[in-house]
């Protein structure tokens, strides 16, 4: 059975390390001007403390530059396609075909990989991309699994296939959307999307033979979120992706917190090494039991399994996860006095969950003791009030620095 990459996202270096420490093969990443998530706090130094970080531990770093860019981004393009080129990522992804150009002249020695924004859908877009230099395509999210299967049967033996398994989904064709621009000025295909088919609207029916009394249509006092789509989850189906082929199965969020792609990351290498172990007795439910608590909209397997699912759609539009939230994050271990970089408040009491590498289930315990950082002196609960507020903590097992923990609402 081929072995798939595991492929997490990286907003920035720490959450780089938070995705190999649970379990990814592979992460990508991209600084804030040239790739499609501005807000990801990723500079130059950090992209390459996060290739050298990577290369060290055997791991592998993909190269977000898929904006698509205007005439006066090369000068950039140009500079950073240099650099690339001395520090060696394992991949650039790329969309724009002037961007995939440049980078053959300026970064001759790193693959190529095609981004999903390319909106790759059939046999020949992959055909193309291998005559045209790259090394691997990235599926668009719309493929069904008989469409994947026919291109991994039919394609170059070396041509590498990517695709989604997890995360948010575009209410445009494979991301490729100007709403966010048309309505706030912020262009999605230069990275600065502001998530606007997330937005609820106010709908309006107008009697044509009554011009301009309009009645509202309401889903909810929010109003309508009409264009805002769940999130994709292909748990279930890791047995087919796996069998058919796939080189690497992607978990998309570089905007998402350190907690979220533990938990994520965690829970899709359980899957993965689980069914490689011992195909016949593959249970998909208790990965979706333990990934639904990272969760914030609803699931949709999308257009995998049938090209006709209409239940792709979230129409309350709203993010939310009523049950667990981000507790903290293991800065020290310490049999006595752990300390805990905090990241919502923390009560004696509380039910905390620690998520263990490797291990599908968390190890619950309560919080029986808090000490305050700076004096030690015993206090009931702590609310985060600053960037890196730290507290200590008893843990009841021996942890690793970078462990996430869970709490329980």
């Amino acid at each position: 059975m081929k072995k798939i990459e595991l492929l997490a996202p990286a907003g920035s270096f720490e959450k780089a390390k938070v995705a190999f420490k649970y379990g990814a093969d592979a992460v990508y990443c991209g600084t804030s001007s040239l790739s499609l998530r501005t807000r990801a706090d990723m500079g130059n130094q950090d992209l390459i403390k996060t290739i050298e970080y990577a290369h060290s531990i055997g791991k592998k770093v993909h190269v977000t530059l898929n904006i698509f860019a205007f005439d006066e981004k090369y000068e950039e393009i140009i500079e950073m396609a240099k650099i690339l080129n001395k520090v060696k990522p394992d991949a650039i992804i790329a969309a724009d075909v002037g961007v995939i150009d440049t980078l053959k002249q300026y970064a001759p020695d790193i693959p190529i990989h095609i981004s999903t924004q390319a909106n790759i859908v059939s046999l020949r877009d992959c055909n193309f991309w291998y005559k045209n230099g790259a090394k691997r395509v990235i599926m668009a999210r719309e493929m069904n699994k008989e469409q994947l299967k026919y291109i991994m049967e039919n394609k170059p033996k070396d041509l590498e296939v990517e695709m989604f398994g997890h995360g948010s989904i575009c209410f445009a064709f494979s991301g490729r959307c100007f709403l966010s621009d048309f309505l706030s000025g912020r262009s999605a295909n230069l990275g600065d999307c502001a998530q606007s088919c997330r937005w609820s609207y106010n709908l309006y029916a107008e009697e044509k033979n009554n011009p301009g009394e309009l009645l509202p249509i309401e889903e909810s006092e929010y109003g309508t979120s009409i264009f805002s789509s769940k999130d994709l989850c292909l748990l279930k189906e890791i047995p087919e992706i796996i069998d058919m082929g796939i080189d690497s199965l992607k978990i998309e969020g570089r905007l998402k917190t350190e907690y979220y792609i533990a938990s994520v990351i965690n829970v899709y290498r359980t899957a993965i090494d689980d069914y490689i172990k011992d195909s016949k007795s593959y249970d998909y439910t208790k990965y979706i039991e333990e990934v639904e608590k990272s969760k914030t909209r609803e699931f949709t397997t999308f257009y995998f399994n049938d090209r006709n699912n209409k239940e792709i759609q979230d129409m309350s539009g709203r993010q939310y996860n009523d049950k667990y939230e981000f507790g903290g994050k293991i800065i020290k271990y310490n049999e006595e006095k752990s300390v805990i970089e905090i990241k919502n408040k923390l009560i004696v009491g509380d039910t905390i969950e620690i998520i263990i590498p490797g291990q599908l289930k968390p190890h619950i315990f309560k919080i029986e003791k808090l000490w305050d950082y700076e004096t030690e002196q015993g206090i009931d609960s702590i609310s985060p009030g600053v960037k890196g507020q730290k507290v200590f903590m008893k843990l009841p097992i021996i942890c690793e620095e970078g462990w996430i923990l869970r709490r329980k609402k």
